[in-house]
C-alpha cells in the first residue's frame, strides 16, 4: 500500500492538531478558574449539534432511519467531546483534592 506525500502532509497536520488540541485542554483546564477548560468540550459539543442539524436537514428518507442517523451521528461527533470531558475532569481532580487539603489543614489549626 502506498501512501502519497499528500496523504502523509495531511495526516502529519491533522496530527499535530490532535495534539495540540490535547495540549491546549490541559492547559486550559489546569488554570485556577474552572471555566476555561469547558471552552473546548463547549464548541466540540455545538459543533456536534450543527452536524445533527445538517443531517437532518439533508437526510431524505423515512422516520426511522432518520432518527438512527440522527442518533449515530450524536454519538459519534460527541466522541472528541467526552475525550476533552475526561481530561477535564483529570486535571481538575487536583484542585479538588487541594481544597481538601486546606479544609483538612483549617480543621486541624482549630
Amino acid at each position: 500500500m502506498s501512501f502519497s506525500l499528500r496523504t502523509i502532509i495531511v495526516l502529519t497536520f491533522l496530527m499535530v492538531l490532535l495534539i495540540g488540541c490535547i495540549i491546549l485542554q490541559v492547559f486550559l483546564s489546569r488554570r485556577e478558574s474552572p471555566w476555561p477548560g469547558l471552552v473546548l468540550p463547549g464548541l466540540s459539543f455545538l459543533y456536534s449539534l450543527i452536524v445533527m442539524l445538517n443531517v437532518v436537514i439533508l437526510f431524505d428518507s423515512s422516520g426511522w432511519e432518520i432518527a438512527a442517523t440522527f442518533f449515530m451521528v450524536f454519538l459519534l461527533y460527541n466522541i472528541p467531546t467526552l475525550v476533552l470531558l475526561a481530561i477535564y475532569f483529570a486535571c481538575r481532580q487536583r484542585f479538588r483534592r487541594r481544597r481538601e487539603m486546606d479544609r483538612m489543614n483549617a480543621q486541624d489549626l482549630e
